[in-house]
């Protein structure tokens, strides 16, 4: 009965987390650098979502496939929860220690990739730059992924885990949705901008403790 409620707080935690978050910055200055109409910043930065969501399901597909292949109960749900804590207790360390060498943020040899499928602006580079963004970003923001998949695998069949994946990966791309919404109207854009400057240490701080919390909670049920 606490599946549904956790795959939600799970993918919202995962889609603001601060590796995911530096992806919605990305996004920003994406749909800026278009300079396009509204009509097609929106076409092109769908197709830009549409790649992070595909790449993210593949991934999610894959783990829970290999989960019912090998059968290993209450195992990955466990790896999962670990990776939460370690997460969350990275991420509070790097707010106090800069210079700490594990960083949550995407791998800066994929930069240059990324800023030449943007230079292109297209719909099929788009959509690869969302693929590979969202490659480049599962392996600091796994931990509460491969917590609910092992959780499906243990709690549920293939096919109603399959249901539960595709609502985990659409609350995870909501944050990024409501970005290309907003993309027509500078204003807004430069206010999130502004949150970020003034709020993102405690931001990291509290959700750290909730990351390090929600990860305590599931390895002890």
């Amino acid at each position: 009965k606490f599946l549904m409620p956790l795959v939600l707080v799970s993918a919202a935690i995962d889609s603001i987390n601060p590796c995911a978050f530096s992806v919605l910055l990305l996004t920003i200055a994406f749909l800026f650098g278009l300079g396009k109409i509204r009509s097609g910043v929106l076409k092109i930065g769908g197709f830009y979502i549409f790649g992070v969501f595909t790449a993210y399901l593949l991934i999610g597909l894959g783990i829970l496939q290999a989960l019912h292949i090998f059968n290993v109960p209450h195992f990955m749900a466990k790896v999962g929860a670990l990776l939460l804590v370690a997460l969350g207790l990275i991420g509070i360390i790097n707010e106090f220690f800069p210079s700490f060498p594990i960083k949550l943020k995407i791998p800066k040899a994929s930069h240059a990739t990324m800023a030449k499928l943007m230079e292109k602006a297209s719909v099929p580079t788009a959509f690869i730059l969302g693929m590979l963004v969202g490659l480049c970003e599962f392996p600091c923001t796994g931990g509460p992924y491969i917590m609910i998949l092992g959780l499906l695998h243990d709690n549920g069949t293939y096919f109603s885990g399959l249901g539960y994946l595709l609502i985990y990966n659409l609350v995870f791309i909501l944050p990024l949705v409501l970005i290309l919404l907003a993309a027509g109207d500078r204003a807004v854009l430069d206010k999130i901008q502004e949150w970020r400057k003034n709020n993102m240490k405690r931001f990291h701080l509290w959700g750290g403790v909730i990351v390090i919390l929600l990860g305590i909670f599931i390895f002890l049920v």
